[in-house]
């Protein structure tokens, strides 16, 4: 089964990597609940997070550790992985380990960034920026088309509306779509409060489900969800991040709508027969 080509995918993981026994225990829960649901899984969790609120904020253990943890991860679990690149310099030795380069929302308008990246032929998830209109992600595309790439993923994150607050317009998917490409809805960082707490990023968990659930309902052809085995005890993204069990009751909910939306397209194609 090919990601994007029309099958449902998920993307999930820890914001972070925190050390190898956590990655490698949280993989193999959530690659059991994904399959337990028959959606096809991509492993998250960045080695490095540069944007951070604060100089002091956890970013990770870093490049050449992540990515041999995500080896074993990818070796053991059997997940395709994913990790943030922060510079041109990065994308081809992270590209010899990661299926997929994620560039971050702060870098999305970054075209050397973009360039390197697409020039790896592996698959790159753009986040989309807050400080972009979603017809702005076009441009987005035609950089990384330049290279040849064509396995492109783009992911709605929530939009600037305010001080240190998103709010997730579903329009968006639908104009991302028209770039032919798949779009994703991150349902954890739309309910980030980016700088909410301070000296970090504060969030508001309660509003994953429904966002997400209502993204789906739109027509995104993925989720990206971050997950933790204990989200408040976690050093980046806490307050934003689900547990195991939610996204296993997520998953459900999903299934549900998904079925529904096959339902009313197999409905309306046969009343277009003549």
């Amino acid at each position: 089964m090919r990601l994007g080509d029309g099958n449902f995918f998920l993307i999930a993981g820890p914001c972070v990597i925190e050390g190898e026994d956590l990655v490698l225990k949280t993989a193999e829960q959530i690659a059991r609940i994904a399959a337990a649901h028959r959606i096809p899984l991509i492993f998250k969790s960045s080695y490095d997070k540069a944007n951070r609120t604060a100089i002091s904020s956890f970013r990770g253990i870093g490049m050449e550790e992540g990515l041999r943890i995500l080896q074993k991860v990818k070796s053991e679990i059997g997940a395709p992985v994913l990790s943030d690149v922060h510079g041109p310099e990065e994308a081809t030795a992270a590209a010899e380990v990661l299926d997929v380069l994620q560039i971050p929302a702060f870098l999305c308008r970054q075209t050397d960034l973009l360039v390197a990246a697409g020039k790896t032929g592996k698959v790159v998830n753009v986040k989309k920026g807050q400080f972009l209109a979603p017809w702005d992600m076009a441009n987005v595309v035609e950089k990384l088309e330049s290279t040849g790439n064509r396995k492109i993923f783009l992911t709605e994150r929530g939009a600037s509306f305010g001080y240190n607050n998103l709010v997730s317009d579903m329009r968006s998917l639908v104009i991302m779509r028209r770039t032919g490409y798949p779009v994703v809805f991150d349902g954890t960082h739309s309910v980030q409060l980016p700088g909410g707490g301070g000296k970090v990023s504060s969030g508001q968990r309660e509003f994953v489900l429904p966002l997400t659930r209502a993204a789906v309902a739109a027509g995104c052809d993925g989720l990206f969800l971050e997950v933790h085995p204990s989200p408040d005890q976690a050093p980046s993204d806490g307050p934003n991040m689900i547990d195991p069990a939610q996204l296993d009751q997520l998953l459900t909910q999903v299934g549900r709508i998904l079925r529904v939306l096959e339902e009313t397209e197999r409905s309306s194609s046969k009343g277009k027969r003549p």
